[in-house]
């Protein structure tokens, strides 16, 4: 929504549409979203072991998790291609879960939450590709924004 309270990616006729940010300046923005991926105890051994038959698990993980988050605005109908300065994507393996965390920034003209929330669920996807041999009880859950943020452009960086 916008702030009138108004849908931003519905023109007048209520037709889907993709917003015109030309007129916004470039300021560097950032998201975090975060997610986790449930399994049974002893497959979240087999990851911290790296024996996974399909194998290192949280390498390949973050790698697509990276790759789909500089995707997002061909995998996304209404998202704005923007130029994204990094990505970053995190994981933690606990009793039973893998725990994911991601990390995107940009200076561009819109934001780059959806860029951060893809290479989150794109990496629980790919611990799912990969854990789904052994466990059939796998369950991503929790797919989230945990923050957004806004700021002045770096200094020096042409806008």
């Amino acid at each position: 929504m916008d702030d009138s309270g108004k849908l931003s990616h519905v023109d007048a006729s209520g037709k889907a549409s993709m917003v015109d940010v030309s007129g916004k300046p470039r300021v560097k923005r950032t998201a975090r979203a975060a997610c986790s991926v449930l399994m049974a105890p002893a497959t979240a051994e087999l990851i911290r072991a790296n024996a996974m038959a399909k194998g290192d698990v949280l390498a390949t993980a973050r790698v697509a998790g990276i790759l789909a988050g500089k995707k997002a605005a061909e995998l996304i109908p209404l998202c704005h291609t923007i130029e994204i300065d990094r990505i970053a994507v995190e994981l933690s393996v606990g009793a039973d879960r893998v725990d994911i965390e991601s990390l995107a920034v940009c200076v561009d003209r819109t934001g780059i939450e959806m860029e951060a929330l893809t290479a989150a669920s794109v990496t629980a996807l790919t611990v799912w590709d990969m854990c789904k041999a052994v466990d059939k009880g796998l369950r991503v859950d929790g797919l989230r924004l945990l923050s957004k943020t806004k700021e002045a452009a770096e200094p020096g960086r042409v806008c």
